[in-house]
């Protein structure tokens, strides 16, 4: 499945099929929840918080790609993430775009 962040597939005609998204919701366990906390102390990078995201970012895609098979889709244009806060040390990732059709 082709992804793209462009509203165009480049020397394709396309056909749209619908809005495909997939989301998750991920927290961290409280042994590296605790070290995050630590690392606040002196700074830096907190690596479980971004090993964390990076994983919800690959899941949500992967739902998001699931979604748009489904509906026949050959790429998705327009390809956007957001993230939010749910709770302490839990986090949603939301990846959407327009599944379309190779015409």
């Amino acid at each position: 499945m082709l992804l793209l962040t462009i509203n165009y597939v480049p020397g394709k005609e396309i056909e749209a099929l619908g809005i495909a998204k997939g989301t998750t919701v991920q927290t961290k366990n409280f042994g590296k929840d605790f070290m995050a906390g630590m690392k606040t102390l002196v700074g830096g990078e907190l690596s479980s918080y971004t090993e964390m995201l990076n994983e919800a970012r690959q899941i949500a895609t992967k739902r998001m790609v699931d979604e748009a098979a489904a509906l026949g889709a050959d790429a998705i244009i327009n390809v956007r993430y957001g993230s939010a806060s749910m709770m302490q040390g839990a986090a949603e990732v939301v990846v959407y775009g327009t599944a379309v059709k190779f015409k």
